[in-house]
């Protein structure tokens, strides 16, 4: 089965008073080349999500997304409360020593005062929440794969039509294979009637025109174009990581398709050939995206 390297993932999980969110998105390449943003409080299990998407992904431009939106209560600035006590003892001190008075709007001098408002912390994460995070990546690896498969099946169509489409045009090569070998027999014939009078061993003109046929025979190469087409579909049905294989063959199946077209020597063959080219460059422009 064709999976393709196009994908796409996401992945919500609760924990506490958290809402952790995973996203991945994939694109084809020739290798693995993985992107991360890891949310700060993750980054000590970065190696350990590497690992993870890069066993079950293989192949492809990954771009791997885990951060956590915190609730509402946590999204709120906290207020250091002994900190902002001992400011306005000191200050109430400061004004009886002094005889200053305090200031009307005391509590707004306060809050810019450094300390009062507690920065934020981070984290320590639990095994608890490390095992509701991790179940969010796979479920998003899962995800992905499941739109990976769907991008296969419909490779997959498209790869069986374009092989039908080359083996029906190979067929059509062989009413113009005769033909093609009679036209060469009647020009060279023709051309030797010129020399009216003039006596020639007709034997060796038949092993001359042998010899010439023989090197248009193109037999051969229909026969490893059949069987490279035959091995394309198999391969297909193989498990999983065809891409760089059915690569390798498209380029075997231009090779005979090329040589194909080199010994022609017919208007109407090379037409069709150019028509096989055609279909060969869009299976090579997709075998691009399997994985």
């Amino acid at each position: 089965m064709i999976y393709s390297m196009t994908g796409y993932g996401k992945s919500v999980a609760i924990f506490q008073d958290r809402k952790i969110c995973v996203e991945i998105r994939s694109l084809n390449g020739k290798a693995m080349d993985l992107s991360t943003r890891i949310a700060p409080q993750f980054k000590g299990r970065e190696m350990e999500i590497r690992t993870l998407i890069t066993t079950e992904l293989e192949r492809g431009k990954v771009d791997f997304a885990l951060w956590v939106e915190q609730g509402e209560k946590a999204d709120m600035p906290s207020i250091n409360q002994a900190v902002v006590q001992g400011y306005v003892e000191q200050m109430t001190e400061i004004a009886r020593n002094t005889g200053l008075s305090m200031p009307q709007n005391l509590f707004e001098v306060i809050v810019r005062l450094p300390e009062v408002i507690a920065r934020k912390e981070l984290y320590e994460v639990s095994d608890e929440e490390w095992a509701v995070v991790l179940e969010a990546i796979k479920s998003a690896i899962q995800d992905l794969m499941a739109f990976r498969k769907q991008e296969g099946e419909a490779l997959t169509a498209k790869f069986q039509s374009k092989i039908s489409n080359i083996s029906q045009l190979l067929a059509s090569v062989e009413p113009f294979e005769m033909e093609r070998v009679e036209k060469i027999r009647a020009r060279i014939e023709e051309s030797l009637a010129k020399f009216a009078g003039v006596d020639y061993d007709r034997n060796r003109l038949e092993q001359e025109l042998i010899f010439y046929i023989e090197k248009l025979d193109v037999n051969e190469e229909k026969q490893r174009l059949a069987n490279h087409l035959q091995y394309f579909l198999s391969t297909m049905d193989e498990e999983r990581g065809q891409g760089k294989k059915l690569g390798f063959i498209a380029q075997e199946m231009g090779r005979e398709i090329n040589t194909l077209g080199s010994k022609s020597n017919h208007a109407e063959m090379q037409r069709i050939v150019v028509r096989m080219k055609d279909e060969l460059e869009q299976i090579k422009e997709q075998v691009l995206n399997v994985m």
